[in-house]
């Protein structure tokens, strides 16, 4: 069987994406070191779905300090997805953003060298591409003008990647997420926050005025873009590339608002407050490059989706594990 390295094993894409490796056939190595931005707790109820799978290994690891300790595994690719995330908290801690995104890429591919690895995934952000005017968000579009650290960390860890696909021939897909949600998704963003909130009957705050929009991607659909980047990226050379894995229908935040409330069958109640340094206006998905390259289609619309996560919500809340 066929060996992948998925760090952030135990973080929300991550989690997602080891079951459906497993679930295919690979063998997977997974890389966490719980990271203290959100409970452990939480990322040990996430490693468990597939902890004790015949076909998984796992190695608490701080990228940064390298990946020495994994030895003597016939690794073929490496999905990098661990990182410091968050565009809000970037801004108050930039030298941590810089350090475990851009040195722990770079240890990354460190490690790949070492161990002769050719097959990279990285995961970028739709953040790259700042306040641009131009929609919907084209992989061709010019991303000079991030407007938080971790934006900025994710278009060098971008140039990076080019860098060593030149220098050593390594086949890299740069996949931009926007704005994935669904069961296990991290307690810091607004769909999770929202939801909690409501459960308590504490009134939502909105940031600006509720114009503000976004790509809502459920994580089957992004899963689903990483698994086909991986085969394309196994099964072909010369490669470097970047692809965007959003759902092509920006959302307004008030839209997002009334989908929660309905389907919690509760009355509104928000705040609004001034918008927040580092947050975008828009972000839009130009699925096009995706579609045809990895005939990528996200299938979960918005309500479906909210759905599927109050149902994972409400289970966790009765078990006593929601942080």
């Amino acid at each position: 069987m066929v060996t992948i390295l998925v760090t952030g094993c135990a973080g929300f894409i991550g989690s997602h994406l080891c079951t459906l490796l497993l679930n295919k056939g690979f063998n997977v190595i997974g890389v966490d070191n719980f990271d203290t931005f959100y409970s452990r707790t939480a990322k040990e109820l996430n490693l468990a779905k597939f902890k004790a799978h015949p076909a998984f290994r796992f190695y608490e690891i701080d990228i940064t300090k390298g990946l020495d300790t994994i030895a003597g595994e016939n690794i073929k690719a490496v999905i990098h997805l661990a990182a410091k995330a968050g565009v809000r908290p970037s801004i108050d801690d930039p030298a941590g953003y810089l350090h475990v995104n851009i040195v722990g890429t770079q240890k990354v591919h460190e490690f790949m060298q070492a161990k002769a690895i050719d097959k990279l995934v990285f995961a970028s952000s739709s953040s790259v591409y700042g306040n641009n005017k131009k929609m919907p968000f084209s992989e061709d579009d010019p991303v000079d003008n991030p407007i938080s650290p971790y934006a900025f960390t994710k278009k060098a860890c971008e140039l990076m990647n080019y860098t060593f696909h030149h220098l050593y021939h390594i086949d890299i897909i740069n996949l931009r997420f926007f704005t994935v949600y669904g069961p296990g998704q991290r307690p810091d963003l607004a769909i999770h926050k929202f939801v909690e909130r409501i459960s308590k009957n504490q009134p939502l705050v909105l940031f600006g005025n509720g114009d503000t929009a976004r790509d809502y991607t459920y994580v089957d659909d992004t899963v689903s873009g990483i698994y086909s980047a991986l085969e394309y990226c196994l099964n072909n050379t010369g490669i470097y590339t970047t692809v965007n894995l959003g759902n092509n229908k920006p959302v307004k935040l008030t839209e997002l608002v009334e989908v929660i409330y309905a389907a919690m069958g509760k009355e509104k109640n928000v705040v609004y407050e001034d918008m927040q340094a580092g947050d975008v206006d828009i972000t839009f998905a130009d699925i096009t490059k995706a579609g045809k390259l990895l005939h990528y289609k996200p299938a979960t619309d918005l309500a479906a989706g909210i759905k599927k996560f109050i149902a994972w919500y409400n289970t966790r809340n009765e078990q006593g594990n929601i942080e």
